[in-house]
């Protein structure tokens, strides 16, 4: 079983923001496999299915971004998966610009407060975790006033085609493996 986690914020007033971007490419995930995700479990909306003859649940955390390790752990604990190779995270990246992607097997949190929750509620930095530019932040931008803030409808633009091969790069990694993905998608 793979668990795919979609990083953002829950409620109304966060849609559309960067710090989304993880809960936009599971809605596209959701469309693409047909999976509801509307179930409440795990501290999370969530679905499951199976795609590829790979079982998925797939899942959009509600504890807010800053405790997405909360409802991963124990997601990750319920289905006894190893983080290693049936855990993705896909999130927003200010270290990125807008429109480009990063797949990495294991890593750092990188200064983002989402993936430094995971990293310790799981005592591993392995698992594979999609990154999504979203541009970093103005000099004189607070940086929770930037990943809260919406894309310039030029940078929306590139969003949408970047959204999409950021779901599609999910779907490599559950075809094939992590560094097929990263050999097509990382570049």
């Amino acid at each position: 079983m793979y668990i795919i986690a979609g990083l953002g914020n829950p409620e109304a007033k966060y849609e559309h923001t960067r710090h989304n971007t993880g809960f936009a490419v599971a809605d596209i995930l959701s469309d693409k496999w047909d999976i509801k995700v509307d179930a409440k479990k795990h501290g999370s909306l969530c679905g499951t299915g199976t795609v590829g003859g790979c079982r998925v649940f797939l899942m959009k955390p509600q504890t807010y971004m800053n405790l997405s390790g909360e409802a991963i752990s124990d997601a990750v604990n319920f289905y006894k998966i190893d983080p290693s190779k049936e855990l993705i995270v896909i999130y927003d990246d200010i270290d990125l610009p807008v429109g480009k992607m990063r797949i990495r097997p294991e890593g750092s949190a990188g200064g983002h407060n989402g993936m430094k929750d995971i990293i310790a509620r799981l005592g591993t930095e392995r698992f594979t975790r999609v990154r999504v530019g979203v541009g970093a932040k103005p000099e004189d931008w607070d940086l929770a006033d930037w990943v809260l803030s919406r894309f310039s409808p030029e940078d929306e633009d590139i969003m949408k085609d970047t959204r999409k091969r950021a779901a599609e790069s999910v779907c490599a990694i559950l075809e094939h493996d992590t560094d097929y993905a990263m050999s097509r998608f990382n570049g």
